[in-house]
């Protein structure tokens, strides 16, 4: 069975910083391309950040400069920081996993987790 868990979401204040952790069980983690997407209420599910197996990475451009994505493949995780949160930074944010990356950019993943919800406060 195919488990995507995140965690290390939270409420923070405006500037600060987060780091969202996603830890994937049931499959090869080391050949699938990750993903984090993030839904604000009200809105479309949007990808934030996406990392291939080889390590290449595309980021949306509004959290370029800002968020970093990586993968520790020997601990099945992917990670998100966050760094100069901003208001509109608030969503539940969301990891996905595939063995295709136009699947991942298009948010087809086959596999996603529950969400983890960030809250910043201006």
């Amino acid at each position: 069975q195919v488990q995507l868990v995140e965690s290390g979401g939270g409420l923070v204040q405006a500037g600060g910083s987060l780091r969202l952790s996603c830890v994937a069980s049931g499959i090869d983690f080391s050949i699938n391309h990750m993903g984090w997407y993030r839904q604000a209420p009200g809105k479309q599910r949007e990808l934030v950040a996406a990392i291939t197996r080889g390590g290449s990475i595309n980021y949306a451009d509004s959290v370029k400069g800002r968020f970093t994505i990586s993968r520790d493949n020997a601990k099945n995780t992917v990670y998100l920081q966050l760094n100069s949160l901003k208001s509109e930074d608030t969503a539940v944010y969301y990891c996905t996993a595939d063995r295709i990356w136009g699947s991942i950019l298009r948010g087809a993943g086959d596999n996603w987790g529950q969400g983890t919800q960030v809250t910043v406060s201006s």
